[in-house]
């Protein structure tokens, strides 16, 4: 008996492509589902964040501390972006097997393995202490986070997606995206707490408290995980014959769908460099420039609170009046407040700090963020979603924010803080070119 007959008889009859079950998302299983997304969302971007967040206080002590300050916090971003580069690749291969094997596997895979990577880092011993082994074992170990999450995203988006009604796609979505910033709340209150309780010691050994916690946090994550249901997109997938299925999504992505790619990467790039420039270089330029660590820290969890309200807003205005609407709105306001954000970073204050966090990535980072999952996913048939939303996706997490912060600084040496806005405009305008030549995705109905 072959596969897809087994199929038929022992599984219910899915609704046909565009129909759900539900007139509603406020269902049990969509409960689940989006609790899923948005939980295991939290805790793989907790570690991920986590990492940036050490970058920009901790790694170039602990890591880089032979090095010229200036010198030591640019090889810390650039270990940072090490993780960003490895994105794509995790997008890729996730995107591959997701598309294949599919997408609720690739998840509880991609938890074990950033879980995994942010303890070991967590027990990573100092350059003091083995030499160059330190920063080597750290790039390396960057790089399993990234691919990790590379393989994150694309899943627990098209776990909400294809389970949602047509007309709640958007905000459905948003609870993969939401888990962005709720891990950044808690990877920044727990290394702010923890640095308040360790004192002097943080940088000896309190900074590697919150990467064990990690191991604590997988648990739960897989707990729920393993609880929610594949997507009835992808059930339809499994049905089909095999000779019908795409054997290998990247290529079928490349050949039939790269306007789709290449306008969404340029989309989504406007975000990212949003993310980066406000909390991550720019916790670094507030804190060398005399603002509290502490006080930068807990700002910038209150930002990341404003920015997942707003995220939810955004995502259910886009069901509403478009993605693209709702994505231009975000895309004006930041290319017109970007330079004024840059000056209240380096201002030296931190009611500058704090009020440059509340609206660039409360405001205007939510705006492009919301409807930007449900924007990406809709643009790609479901035999190749996973792999072309991920490879759009996370290659727009490489060149819009693995690099950002080294440009970034590197820019406020040579031509401050002019030249950092300019860079920030740039991207922000490329990113509402992409949107303008982009469909609209709102009333599509998917497969």
């Amino acid at each position: 008996m072959s596969i897809s007959t087994r199929h038929q008889q022992t599984e219910p009859q899915l609704p046909p492509p565009g129909d759900t079950p539900q007139d509603s998302i406020n269902t049990k299983d969509m409960r689940r589902i989006l609790a899923s997304s948005f939980i295991g969302s939290a805790i793989e971007y907790y570690d991920f964040i986590l990492y940036a967040t050490a970058a920009a206080l901790v790694f170039n002590h602990v890591f880089f501390a032979d090095l010229d300050a200036g010198v030591a916090l640019f090889a810390s971003f650039a270990t940072l972006a090490v993780g960003y580069v490895a994105r794509p690749f995790g997008g890729i291969v996730f995107g591959h097997f997701g598309d294949r094997l599919g997408r609720k596997k690739m998840l509880v895979l991609s938890m074990l393995i950033m879980g995994a990577g942010t303890v070991l880092i967590g027990l990573l011993p100092t350059t003091a202490q083995i030499g160059i082994g330190a920063p080597i074992a750290l790039v390396l170990l960057r790089v399993v986070q990234g691919v990790a999450v590379g393989g994150e995203w694309g899943g627990a988006a098209l776990m909400a997606l294809e389970h949602a009604p047509q007309k709640h796609r958007g905000f459905a979505t948003a609870f993969a995206n939401g888990g962005s910033p709720a891990g950044a709340i808690l990877a920044t209150l727990v290394v702010s707490a923890t640095s308040a309780l360790t004192g002097d010691a943080f940088l000896e050994w309190g900074w590697r408290i919150p990467f064990l916690l990690s191991a604590a946090l997988i648990v739960v994550g897989m707990v729920i995980r393993l609880k929610v249901a594949e997507t009835p997109s992808f059930q339809r997938l499994d049905q089909e014959a095999e000779k019908t299925r795409e054997r290998l999504p990247l290529l079928d992505v490349l050949r039939n769908h790269p306007r789709a790619v290449v306008l969404s990467l340029f989309a989504a790039m406007s975000f990212y460099a949003c993310q980066t420039i406000l909390t991550m270089w720019g916790v670094s330029a507030a804190v060398s420039n005399g603002v509290d660590q502490e006080g930068v820290l807990n700002v910038k969890a209150a930002g990341a609170f404003v920015t997942l309200i707003v995220t939810f807003w955004s995502a259910r205005l886009s069901d509403r009046i478009g993605r693209r609407r709702t994505l231009a709105i975000g895309g004006v306001l930041g290319i017109i407040l970007a330079y004024p954000f840059v000056l209240l970073l380096n201002n030296g204050t931190l009611w500058g700090f704090a009020l440059a966090i509340l609206l660039g990535n409360g405001v205007v980072q939510a705006m492009l963020y919301g409807p930007i999952g449900a924007f990406i996913a809709e643009q790609f048939p479901a035999r190749v979603r996973y792999t072309g939303a991920s490879l759009a996706y996370q290659g727009a997490s490489t060149l819009g924010a693995g690099f950002t912060p080294m440009i970034a600084t590197g820019l406020m040496l040579v031509g401050g803080t002019l030249a950092v806005a300019g860079f920030w405009i740039a991207i922000l305008v490329a990113g509402l070119i992409a949107v303008l030549l982009t469909s609209e995705g709102t009333r599509r109905v998917i497969d």
